[in-house]
């Protein structure tokens, strides 16, 4: 089969049809609508075109010779990445063994002949839809899982922090549902919860673990990791919109903070909302140059700062969150207090 034009804004379908006017049907109506479209008349050779050069989804018959379409289902996911490619099954019996058997397979789809022309694009469009949709997710993922081991290795360098990024997430992403943020605001605050203490991979660990003050010279070094985490993701496209969490994150409202000293809400809200929970969870932590001291206690230090240290608004997300119990349930799950 010849080889199509492959335009690289467009999705290549692969059509399995051993009916050669209905394959060519099929051909003219989806390279109507704007996709690149490769042919096969069995499995086998639809497996040939596979493996040079895998479509972004394929549509095939059922019934055919040499490879039916169940067998070149199977064949389809046992490939590198086979598992990933939309499936849909197309045929003219539409039994209901042919839908069973389909189903348990597992395709993506199962429309049955004869089809309209709104009906095939529309299953294409929905198919290739949700394979975008599972591909974003799995990266965004993927992604995390990364990040999370990242800022793990990092805090391997302080056994003071162990776990602290989980419960900072954790407790940031309460406050942010508390206060009704949007999906996407919500991912990139916890990919600074995440990623808040990067820039301490630049702070040598006798600083980070130091039993007693910071001389005036370590400060400014430890001053300085905001900045340099910032400075370390600021470039990447993904994680770009967390910079802002990250740089901000130990600024106050009453405009004591550093590095910058932005007062109120010159410091970005992200930030803000950050600042409380790393508080708290720093509070109920130990650490080189003190103990921890009680969840209780710590939140009474976080409703005293309200205006001060904290901004307002986010002492009171954190009250409410501590008052429906979502902190206690944060610290249960993390082995920090005992159930009742």
């Amino acid at each position: 089969m010849a080889n199509q034009p492959k335009d690289n804004l467009q999705p290549t379908l692969l059509i399995v049809e051993d009916d050669l006017p209905m394959l060519k049907a099929l051909r003219d109506i989806l390279e109507g609508a704007g996709y690149q479209v490769r042919i096969a008349i069995h499995g086998e050779e639809a497996m040939e075109i596979i493996r040079e050069e895998p479509p972004e989804l394929i549509i095939s018959d059922i019934s055919m010779p040499i490879m039916d379409g169940f067998e070149l289902f199977e064949a389809v996911r046992k490939e590198p990445g086979g598992a990933a490619i939309p499936f849909i099954f197309l045929t003219a019996l539409g039994t209901r063994q042919d839908r069973f058997a389909g189903r348990t397979l597992g395709a993506d789809d199962y429309i049955t002949k004869p089809i309209t022309t709104k009906e095939l694009v529309s299953a294409v469009q929905a198919r290739l839809k949700r394979a975008d949709e599972v591909m974003v997710e799995q990266l965004k993922a993927a992604i995390k899982y990364s990040l999370l081991a990242l800022a793990n290795a990092i805090e391997l360098r302080d056994k003071y922090t162990h776990d602290h990024v989980v419960r900072i997430n954790a407790y940031a992403q309460g406050l942010a549902l508390e206060l009704g943020w949007e999906v996407e605001r919500i991912e990139f605050l916890e990919y600074g919860a995440i990623l808040h203490d990067i820039g301490k991979i630049e702070v040598d660990t006798t600083i980070l673990s130091k039993n007693g003050p910071l001389t005036p010279g370590e400060w400014e070094k430890m001053r300085r990791h905001p900045g340099d985490g910032a400075q370390m993701i600021g470039n990447v496209p993904h994680l770009a919109p967390a910079v802002p969490v990250i740089i901000a994150h130990h600024e106050r409202w009453d405009g004591t903070g550093y590095p910058e000293g932005l007062k109120g809400k010159e410091i970005p809200e992200e930030a803000r909302l950050l600042a409380v929970v790393d508080s708290f969870d720093a509070m109920t932590t130990n650490r080189p140059y003190r103990a921890a001291i009680s969840p209780e206690l710590a939140y009474q230090e976080i409703l005293s700062q309200s205006g001060a240290q904290f901004d307002e608004e986010m002492v009171e997300a954190f009250k409410r969150c501590w008052d429906g119990g979502v902190i206690r349930e944060i610290l249960i799950s993390n082995g920090e207090v005992e159930s009742d």
